[in-house]
């Protein structure tokens, strides 16, 4: 047999193999996060708190990214960007109620209960509960920020905060969110840090974590700056792993270029997890 058909013959059987090997993914859409009881005690909760799970099928202990959707906790739906598609990690993406129909700490508890759904539930779909990054942009950065600091909203689910492998805030509130300030009668041009606010449970034991912003000239009112001034105080506590990247000619809508950032953080921090 000549070289030449060895070659060729190799490069089919590799071929073939590699297509024989490729992932394959499933969506399942509209899983309730909460109990039954609660379902069927709370309208709002029945229609608005469900999440999508898109996992690889013949993987197993995959990364899981949990997305919330932004939009000032005021609106917006639960979608996965463009960019977290076919990347080898499951992504779990939530709806939960809004203003004004219901008022903080709502969100921040919806959120928690999406994410402690997703530690119980994670290796139904192939994951890890050891392998679970929490992120989101904007408003949905904010809720991100306050699960993994504040431990208190995950505790209630006997889920321990500084278990997350990870949170990748995008261009989240670290001040108290506009939204609750207006829902406290402070103008949104007054910066508040109280309980609500991620600087306000600055800890030297909580997860990694990459926070993302666009540039400072182009981001909503103050959001580099807050995000500096949150990533300055996380390194005075001594966290350990935390880092800030600005996004040069990006403004507050980033989340195109800032989604590789975040799955080059998930591959980094999983090696050291495997």
């Amino acid at each position: 047999m000549s070289k030449l058909r060895t070659v060729i013959i190799i490069f089919i059987l590799v071929s073939v193999s590699a297509s024989a090997q490729e992932t394959t993914y499933e969506l399942v859409e509209n899983l309730p996060y909460y109990d039954e009881a609660s379902r069927n005690a709370d309208a709002y909760i029945k229609e608005r708190c469900k999440l999508d799970v898109y996992f690889p099928k013949n993987g197993s202990e995959a990364p899981t990214v949990v997305w919330f959707h932004g939009g000032g906790l005021e609106n917006g739906e639960k979608h996965i960007p463009e960019g977290l598609l076919n990347k080898g990690v499951i992504v779990v993406t939530v709806n939960y109620r809004m203003h004004p129909k219901v008022k903080h700490p709502v969100y921040i508890e919806d959120a928690a209960a999406a994410v402690a759904w997703t530690f119980n539930n994670i290796t139904k779909y192939n994951g890890s509960p050891k392998k679970i990054f929490v992120t989101g942009h904007s408003a949905g950065g904010y809720l991100a920020s306050m699960v993994g600091l504040d431990k208190s909203y995950l505790n209630k689910h006997g889920v321990d905060a500084d278990e997350i492998a990870g949170l990748i805030p995008f261009s989240g509130h670290t001040i108290t969110h506009f939204t609750i300030r207006k829902e406290m009668g402070i103008e949104g041009t007054q910066p508040i840090i109280d309980k609500y606010a991620p600087l306000y449970h600055v800890r030297k034991e909580a997860p990694p974590m990459l926070l993302i912003t666009g540039n400072r000239e182009k981001e909503l009112l103050g959001r580099y700056e807050e995000t500096a001034y949150f990533y300055r105080m996380m390194r005075v506590v001594e966290h350990p792993d935390i880092e800030l990247m600005e996004l040069d000619g990006y403004g507050h809508d980033m989340v195109y270029p800032a989604v590789p950032l975040l799955l080059n953080f998930v591959r980094e921090k999983t090696e050291k997890i495997e």
